[in-house]
């Protein structure tokens, strides 16, 4: 029988609440999901967030963070005799007395956990490898990156391990929750294609926010190697002097996310629409960054001068739209040939 959005939990019912002031992309995720999948992915993604919250902090030393990040860990592992009351010692000390919604989730991780805790066996055992393999990695990347303070990427190579900490393991979440319900055919080919679907939406991320993750967060993605290429320093990323170098590196970033692209698509042409799934849920993702990769060869910019080379809420809105009116799995093509071209309406 098919779960209603009225048997949620008060838990489960704060994670919807919480998850509409996090993430904009998500949230749209979560409302266009039906139950029981809507629950899962929003409790998972809170989950999730509270890593990235505490990773993203530029206010704690990398150290403390580690730690930190570690303690969590272990308040998910059903082996360990830490709680998400130790959890909530150890970040306490650093979470801000004029929170935002992103800490006010950190500070609420009970809740998270609560709401975890209220979903079925064999959906729990389902979620909790991938969101346990996403906070161990980020403790990983923060200590190692210790010596410098925020995260400095190198190469490529280390970036895309870093997005499959933040974004292949999610993909693995989601993945998990339905493969239960498709052929083994059509599982092999979700698992061979989850990860171009999650490197795409995170590597457009990292090109998008390029200005905000160094002053807000001190961290750096775009690869070392790249930027000595083009003759540019880590810390000077954001130097008006380098615009025009970092511009080119964010491109060529941009080129390598695309490369990705057909591999997502792949996945999403796969994914089983059972247990509450919709095509919705992961193709308007797929499209806005499709979306704001174009956004990012006009005008790569304006990531450096206004820390904004998003695709407009009026594009979003109408792509919104565009699925309520109901979306096949082969009008994905067209759909994003058109948005690759110019700004979508509908």
């Amino acid at each position: 029988m098919r779960e209603r959005a009225s048997s949620r939990t008060a838990d489960v019912a704060w994670c919807f609440d919480a998850v509409e002031g996090v993430s904009r992309t998500f949230a749209i995720t979560v409302d266009v999901l039906e139950e029981p999948m809507a629950s899962r992915i929003c409790v998972g993604y809170l989950l999730c967030r509270v890593a990235d919250t505490v990773e993203d902090a530029g206010h704690i030393p990398a150290d403390e963070k580690a730690a930190v990040l570690r303690t969590y860990a272990d308040t998910l592992d059903p082996a360990s005799d830490t709680t998400v009351a130790d959890f909530a010692d150890a970040v306490e000390p650093w979470v801000p007395a004029d929170r935002n919604a992103d800490w006010d989730v950190v500070a609420n991780a009970d809740r998270a956990v609560a709401a975890f805790q209220s979903l079925p066996a064999a959906d729990r055992n389902a979620m909790l490898p991938p969101v346990r393999e996403l906070v161990e990695g980020m403790a990983e990347f923060v200590a190692r990156h210790a010596d410098t303070g925020g995260l400095r990427i190198r190469s490529v190579e280390e970036l895309e391990e870093y997005c499959w900490y933040a974004a292949g393991t999610v993909g693995d979440l989601v993945t998990n929750l339905l493969v239960r319900h498709t052929s083994p055919e059509r599982e092999q080919v979700l698992r061979e294609n989850a990860e171009d679907f999650a490197l795409l939406l995170q590597l457009v991320n990292v090109a998008k926010d390029v200005r905000d993750d160094y002053e807000s967060e001190d961290n750096v993605y775009l690869p070392a190697e790249w930027l000595a290429e083009a003759g540019i320093d880590q810390d000077a990323v954001n130097d008006p002097a380098n615009e025009a170098e970092v511009a080119a590196v964010i491109e060529r970033l941009v080129g390598h996310a695309d490369e990705y692209a057909d591999g997502a698509q792949t996945y999403l042409e796969h994914l089983p629409l059972t247990y509450g799934n919709t095509l919705a849920a992961w193709a308007i993702p797929y499209l806005l960054a499709v979306g704001t990769m174009r956004e990012l060869r006009q005008r790569p910019r304006d990531v450096l001068r206004t820390g904004d080379a998003k695709v407009s809420k009026t594009e979003v809105f109408s792509l919104i739209q565009r699925f309520s009116d109901g979306v096949r799995r082969d009008d994905l093509d067209r759909l994003r040939d058109d948005i690759a071209d110019s700004p979508y309406t509908y």
